[in-house]
């Protein structure tokens, strides 16, 4: 499968506008100048923002996704230690100076009220991420419960690493991701 290159400029501008300043911050001629694209191109390719928008989400999504998955897999000596390495590349990816948070939780955040396409956008990954970390815990041994209290632990430290400008939310939600563990292994109710 051949990708059109102009298109990935085009996504990968979007991509940095969109994420650093926000969506309605960002105008298509800012994509425009930013891809070197006609704005002809631009809507050939993308015929409204809200398309735009769609695409940068899902592709977005994808990314994201498969570098936790391909972190999680090279860190893992046990299922225990996979689960609690997606803290480690959380850590990682809220030290970086680009960070600025959650792309679908700022989405939807901006848009979510009034774009449908959006919510959904940001539902999918949220609901793949949960059930990613679910299926973490439950080969660590944790029931699946246990991995939707670490699924809120890992996007409680998205949000507060975003708002603080530092990593340590990251490791601060390992250690709770940690004692829940212990206590779903020691046979303790996870759940209230």
């Amino acid at each position: 499968m051949s990708t059109d290159p102009t298109r990935e400029r085009i996504l990968d501008s979007a991509e940095e506008l969109f994420y650093a300043r926000g969506i309605q911050r960002v105008g298509m001629d800012a994509v425009r100048d930013a891809a070197g694209v006609t704005l002809r191109r631009l809507y050939q390719l993308f015929p409204s923002k809200g398309d735009l928008v769609e695409a940068y989400l899902a592709r977005r999504d994808a990314r994201w996704l498969r570098g936790l998955a391909a972190y999680v897999d090279s860190a893992a000596h046990s299922p225990r230690a996979g689960l609690l390495a997606v803290f480690d590349w959380l850590e990682d990816w809220f030290a970086r100076p680009d960070f600025h948070g959650c792309a679908f939780i700022n989405s939807f955040g901006e848009l979510g009220g009034t774009s449908p396409q959006v919510t959904a956008a940001a539902r999918r990954h949220k609901d793949a991420f949960h059930a990613y970390l679910r299926e973490l815990a439950t080969a660590a041994g944790a029931s699946a419960d246990t991995g939707t209290q670490i699924a809120l632990l890992a996007e409680g430290a998205m949000t507060t690493a975003a708002i603080s400008g530092t990593p340590a939310p990251a490791r601060q939600a390992k250690q709770a991701a940690l004692l829940l563990l212990t206590l779903d292994a020691g046979g303790v109710a996870a759940s209230a």
